[in-house]
């Protein structure tokens, strides 16, 4: 009788075991094509930064132009370095000097981390994708991502951006369009790519008419 009941309480728990149920694999997080490039450039460690330094530099035929500036991300503070003064000021306060001041920190932040800008301003422009179009510099097929801002607000509205990159989503051209314009304001290279805490950053944008935009003092503090 023993016997039959330790069978009986073996297969019971034989039974136990068999009726577990697994747990279900989480499904892994798609991205779209704004995400892949974003992401592509580390925008996934963004949420690690607390501060960024960085000297905007443009260098076209004999001229040289360099502004620097310091962004407390945490706090929304900038602090404008020209070669004539420095101005610090809160970007949710603007006055009609800072303001100013501010439309030049967003055209060189845009610059140095557009690829950031297509997730943080999504919403505001419209893009359409296309996988095989011929690159305006290197004249290698490549995937190119348009995207077109409203009409209304920011400092340059209805402005348009072509963007080329290759299958690892890493940009290496990009067109500038003033107000949607069929043609080109201006064509660079996205290259010298540097790793700062994670973020991916194209370091120099040059052209064959003499014009090269470049960054140099470039600074990441995490939080």
């Amino acid at each position: 009788m023993k016997i039959i009941k330790l069978v009986l309480l073996g297969l019971l728990f034989i039974g136990c075991k068999t009726e577990k149920k697994e747990t279900p694999p989480k499904e892994e997080k798609t991205y779209d094509i704004i995400e892949k490039i974003a992401n592509a450039h580390g925008f996934q460690n963004w949420k690690n930064i607390g501060e960024l330094h960085f000297t905007f530099n443009v260098d076209r035929d004999s001229s040289h132009f360099e502004r620097s500036w310091i962004w407390n991300i945490k706090d929304n503070k900038v602090t404008a370095i020209s070669q004539n003064d420095t101005t610090i000021y809160q970007r949710s306060k603007l006055d009609s000097i800072t303001n100013k001041i501010n439309g030049g920190f967003i055209n060189d932040k845009y610059w140095l981390l557009a690829p950031f800008n297509l997730v943080w301003d999504k919403g505001n422009y419209t893009f359409e994708h296309q996988e095989k179009e011929m690159a305006p510099i290197s004249k290698k097929p490549m995937h190119r991502l348009t995207i077109v801002y409203g009409t209304e607000g920011g400092y340059t509205p209805g402005d348009a951006y072509d963007f080329y990159f290759g299958d690892d989503y890493r940009l290496q051209e990009w067109v500038f369009r003033k107000e949607n314009q069929p043609e080109a304001s201006l064509v660079t290279t996205w290259e010298d790519y540097i790793e700062k805490d994670g973020l991916q950053i194209a370091q120099t944008h040059t052209n064959d008419e003499g014009f090269s935009l470049y960054f140099t003092k470039l600074e990441v503090k995490q939080k």
